[in-house]
């Protein structure tokens, strides 16, 4: 059989070979996750895009007007909202860094053959289980000036007369990151762990037969099985927190004078103190933005480190 012969042979069985039936009925599946998605989701952030071309306000007789760009270009002279937006990138760092090594160092110990391990497992979750609104009333009480747990507890060691962390201008930002940090421990936990645990036992032992001490066996057994873990983890993490809202609304307000005012906080007040709609949705897209460049740097790094 010649060449062009078994050539023509295989485009005869290509044409005669039956295509592959599309199922639609897999769509039928997928529609109840998919709805609730478009409609809460996909949908708002769509009509949120297109509020920020207008000049919608609160309180208006007249018809919104479509505006173009004018939100926008507010927006790179608002030196109020570009402070915010530092506030919020260093509330996101200051809370996701602390928050990752805290958590690696708990969920190290968790993994340790403890007595009673599954108890202190259990109580490591607990502010995961308390809601936002919860967690900031309750850090309220600790810091509050005259009968806070915390004030009480410096005075008694000898520090000094007790102060308003969260009403002080140098201590409102930390005082709100410690409490960020605290409140997100407890899913950075239970990821590593669930790492952790994944990670075959034989490999530290034959890196320990090796010779291989903590750091070693942790420096080239752990961390390279908990590494894409910890990658997820901490972009969700850095996500979750820079667009964080009640937690930070109920300790501060915003306050004081603006210290602690993020991102969402700023958008918030524009859009239900002063109205202006529009404009408050134009911050949301400029954030979304932000958000959307640094989870396409984190989507490239996992490939490159798939393709590695």
């Amino acid at each position: 059989m010649t060449l062009a012969t078994a050539t023509k042979s295989k485009r005869s069985a290509k044409r005669a070979s039956p295509r592959k039936p599309v199922d639609h009925g897999a769509w039928f599946l997928v529609l109840p996750a998919l709805i609730p998605i478009l409609v809460l989701s996909v949908g708002p952030l769509l009509y949120g895009i297109a509020l920020s071309f207008t000049d919608s306000q609160s309180g208006r007789t007249e018809p919104t007007q479509w505006i173009g760009l004018l939100n926008f270009q507010d927006l790179l002279h608002d030196t109020l909202f570009w402070d915010s937006f530092r506030i919020g990138l260093l509330w996101a760092v200051g809370v996701t860094v602390p928050q990752f090594f805290l958590a690696l160092g708990l969920a190290l110990l968790l993994n340790q053959p403890l007595r009673l391990r599954w108890l202190a497992r259990a109580l490591a979750i607990i502010p995961w289980a308390m809601p936002e609104v919860v967690v900031g009333i309750m850090w309220r009480l600790v810091y509050h000036p005259d009968a806070g747990v915390l004030n009480e507890t410096l005075s008694n060691l000898g520090f000094g007369e007790g102060r308003d962390w969260l009403t002080g201008t140098a201590t409102a930002l930390f005082a709100v990151i410690v409490v960020g940090i605290w409140a997100g421990m407890p899913q950075t936990t239970v990821a590593l762990l669930a790492g952790l645990q994944n990670t075959p036992r034989e490999l530290h032992e034959a890196a320990a037969m090796d010779g291989a001490g903590a750091w070693r066996r942790f420096r080239t057994v752990t961390w390279p099985a908990i590494k894409p873990i910890a990658l997820a983890i901490s972009a969700l993490n850095f996500i979750w927190n820079f667009n964080s809202f009640a937690l930070v609304y109920v300790l501060t307000q915003g306050g004081p004078g603006g210290r602690t005012r993020l991102p969402m906080l700023f958008a918030y007040e524009e859009a239900f103190r002063y109205g202006q709609f529009g404009y408050a949705a134009a911050m949301g897209c400029v954030m979304v933005a932000v958000i959307s460049v640094i989870l396409a740097f984190y989507l490239v790094g996992r490939l490159k480190g798939g393709d590695e």
